[in-house]
């Protein structure tokens, strides 16, 4: 059985200094930079190092309730400035580091950010966007790369004394980060995250994976989204585990460290699962202690049986949202696993399907998801700024996710599309996901992403963006064509649901998790076609 909560901890602050108490030699976090350097802390060693991070920013003017903005990769110092702000009941506001000069200004500005900590690749970025954002008072280049003639987070901590800062302790209710949605809408919603939710989307991980003390998290997703942070680092500290934090994705490597380090559990996205699956084969990768890979977003049956057949690192798929805290939706720990489903309602959740009208629909048929949930406990406080939206989002204390699914016969709940992804051809409905996963299936396709384009007769017309597959052994692929992958459609859905047109590229737009940027793969579609025919060619 994994290790209980302490008895009254709800905030980030009580419940580190809980296990720096109970457990100080144990290992919370190993940073893995995949250059050869491994750094780890215990949780004592950390908890310390997370007081010198609250001095430091104490220093640099911060005070409870000021907002400070990370863009950083995963490293070791995004973890003490997100735990040293809610030492000081701070607020933390990561941005993705592929951010634009535009996207980051908006983000600092909207957020109001005092601070930008950042690292020496994106200096100039960070120093452009303090110009324009006149309440930014310093920038600082944290992970050791800083020139001199810049001002250095590791040089100041270095000076901080380790014990706790002298800080009104913050309360469950009070927020600890401003989370942005991943930008597939043009202005992207900030998502208030208390100190209870974090508590709360670790402990709703921690009790679906059964993790204990003794498991270790391979974190390969990127901190400044929020899975790594509710799924990876804060169920390992609300079981009292470790986290081996690696800087960032390495496809190549990523079973060669889940085994160096001995993790038990992991997260993954589908685009990084078959990026792993493209690799060359190797036997000793199926020798890993992965008891459980929790996961998202669709895949194959047949990129599922090879996972299992090459791996053996047990899947589950989840359904979860940076709204939602932890997974409302997961494939259970003990029993059966449908992990071509986003599985069962996990404990601590209510969850539904409803109509246009917030109706519940029958077994079998689509519907939006909603989940119900607590403002600030297991669901967000809101969006920043923005109560139209946070009203539009949660009625009547139901999230309404924009994400439609069906149940069968036995309640597990199979994605389907979001409610914004639909294409409306010729007054029929089609979900792009049933389109993609159909041309998925083609052994010369390695990925695709359906769209609608303008069409005068039906509204829109359904256009295809495929990626094809690399050959075995580093020989070519046979080349695939737009007629080879209609007539794969054809053979296989009704004709409404067949792609009219098909393009192909290398790869696919995509956020900082794998989500496929449609606004954006649309945008460029259309622009390329002048706003005319936008399927012609390929």
């Amino acid at each position: 059985m994994r290790e209980p909560l302490p008895a009254g901890v709800r905030t980030l602050p009580a419940l580190l200094e809980a296990r720096a108490r109970s457990s100080p030699r144990a290992r919370f976090v190993l940073f893995d930079d995949l250059r050869g350097q491994v750094t780890i802390r215990t949780y004592r060693e950390f908890d310390r190092e997370v007081n010198r991070a609250a001095h430091l920013l104490g220093r640099l003017g911060v005070r409870r309730g000021d907002t400070i903005n990370l863009l950083l990769t995963n490293c070791l110092e995004f973890l003490l400035l997100w735990f040293g702000a809610a030492k000081l009941g701070a607020v933390i506001v990561p941005a993705n580091t592929a951010s634009s000069a535009s996207e980051l200004e908006y983000l600092v500005a909207h957020s109001e950010s005092r601070l930008i900590f950042t690292q020496a690749a994106w200096f100039d970025l960070a120093r452009q966007v303090r110009s324009r954002c006149p309440r930014v008072r310093e920038v600082l280049v944290c992970t050791g790369d800083a020139p001199s003639d810049l001002v250095d987070f590791g040089r100041m901590i270095a000076h901080c004394p380790d014990i706790p800062p002298a800080a009104p302790a913050p309360s469950p209710a009070d927020e600890a980060a401003i989370l942005y949605t991943s930008g597939t809408t043009a202005r992207p919603k900030g998502v208030l995250v208390t100190h209870a939710n974090y508590l709360c989307a670790g402990e709703t991980v921690a009790r679906a994976v059964r993790l204990k003390p003794e498991d270790r998290h391979l974190c390969v997703l990127p901190l400044f989204h929020g899975n790594a942070q509710y799924y990876s680092t804060m169920s390992a500290l609300v079981a009292g585990a470790s986290v081996a934090l690696m800087a960032r994705f390495s496809a190549s490597r990523y079973f060669d460290r889940a085994i160096a380090h001995r993790c038990t559990v992991s997260s993954l996205f589908a685009a990084p699962m078959r990026m792993l699956l493209a690799q060359p084969r190797r036997r000793e990768h199926a020798r890993n202690d992965l008891r459980a890979v929790i996961f998202a977003q669709s895949v194959t049956s047949a990129q599922l049986d090879e996972w299992e057949k090459r791996f053996r690192a047990p899947l589950m798929q989840l359904w979860g949202m940076t709204e939602t805290m932890g997974p409302p939706l997961i494939n259970p720990f003990e029993g059966e696993r449908r992990n071509m489903s986003m599985g069962l309602p996990a404990p601590g959740y209510t969850s539904r399907l409803v109509d246009e009208n917030g109706h519940p629909v029958a077994r079998g048929e689509i519907g939006q998801i909603v989940v119900r949930g607590e403002p600030g406990l297991s669901l967000m406080k809101g969006y920043y700024k923005n109560p139209e939206a946070t009203a539009e989002t949660i009625r009547d204390g139901w999230l309404r996710s924009g994400d439609n699914a069906r149940q069968d016969e036995d309640g597990y709940y199979h994605f389907v599309d979001r409610a914004k992804d639909m294409i409306k051809r010729s007054g029929e409905n089609v979900a792009a996901s049933e389109v993609e996963a159909v041309i998925r299936e083609h052994p010369a396709v390695f990925d695709c992403a359906v769209i609608g384009v303008p069409d005068e007769m039906r509204d829109e017309a359904i256009l295809a963006v495929v990626v094809p597959r690399d050959g075995e052994e580093g020989r070519p692929a046979a080349r695939l064509t737009e007629d080879d992958v209609i007539g794969w459609c054809r053979e296989r859905l009704s004709d409404f649901r067949v792609p009219q047109f098909v393009r192909f590229r290398t790869e696919l737009p995509r956020t900082s998790v794998g989500k496929i940027r449609k606004h954006v793969l649309r945008t460029e579609i259309l622009s390329e076609a002048g706003n005319g025919a936008a399927g012609a060619g390929s």
